[in-house]
């Protein structure tokens, strides 16, 4: 009996320890400051656009003399660091300490946009130290419109420290995803004499497979309603031929030519009377 208890126990270990496994590994994403029901329809749309650079990571590195050599470490909507557990969006890590300070977590975000552009903001990052009054760090991310690139140019602008409230590190990218939708180039009647080609293509195709599938044609035949355009195209013809034409039908002819019967016998005299005598 002890047997199959100590198997049921194992079992129920390794099942335990799978979803610990699939809870770890979950990445968090960004969830907007507020309840989330109070979630507007185009923050969620911002969000779902944002999508596509989840899985990149972006870091940059900014030295000011010797006293400060610094790496920036983010990611849009995920954490740095899944296994800290910080909700980490952009963190900041001091290279001659070694010392890892959370900028803006994703459990803290805001997200709203321009004709050509989208601005992330992850607040609630470590409190200052002698800045800022103490407040928590914020980290304001501007992703520009740049068509043809997924992402790129990923860079700080500045860090705002020297007021008293409100401070915030500025950084910048480019992206395709904040590039607003490009409309059609095709005008309506573009897209009509589209359709009506197609239109006609398709009346041509299928007359001619159906004639000759069908039907059993052959030659000329097999072009759909050969008879009634044949009699179209004559009709045309002779609208135009009655339009077209500046003079009457049976109009006589401007010049006409002399036959040979209407040449006489030439004069034997011709000129005898000039000759001298």
């Amino acid at each position: 009996m002890s047997s199959p208890c100590h198997t049921s126990a194992m079992l129920l270990v390794f099942m335990a320890l799978a979803v610990a496994g699939a809870e770890q590994s979950e990445e968090r994403s960004c969830d907007v400051i507020g309840d989330e029901s109070s979630e507007s329809q185009m923050e969620r749309a911002l969000l779902k656009k944002l999508e596509p650079l989840s899985h990149m990571r972006f870091n940059v590195t900014v030295e000011k003399g010797k006293t400060e050599n610094y790496i920036y470490h983010f990611r849009v909507c995920r954490e740095v660091n899944s296994t800290s557990h910080d909700f980490g969006g952009l963190v900041q890590t001091d290279r001659q300490k070694g010392k890892t300070t959370v900028i803006g977590r994703i459990n803290e975000t805001q997200v709203f946009n321009g004709s050509d552009w989208i601005m992330l903001i992850y607040k609630g990052g470590d409190s200052y130290g002698s800045h800022c009054s103490g407040e928590k760090r914020r980290a304001v991310i501007m992703i520009s419109c740049k068509r043809g690139v997924t992402a790129s140019s990923f860079s700080i602008i500045s860090e705002e420290r020297e007021k008293e409230q409100e401070c915030f590190y500025l950084f910048e990218m480019d992206s395709s995803v904040a590039c607003p939708a490009e409309n059609s180039h095709l005008s309506v009647g573009s897209i009509l004499l589209i359709t009506f080609a197609s239109l006609i293509a398709v009346y041509i195709i299928g007359g001619f497979l159906y004639q000759r599938l069908v039907v059993g044609a052959k030659g000329m035949e097999q072009f759909p309603h050969f008879a009634f355009w044949q009699d179209l195209g004559n009709l045309v013809a002779d609208g135009c031929d009655f339009v077209c034409r500046s003079k009457p039908r049976n109009a006589p002819a401007a010049y006409r030519g002399v036959g040979d019967d209407q040449l006489g016998e030439e004069s034997e005299e011709r000129d005898d009377h000039l000759l001298p005598m």
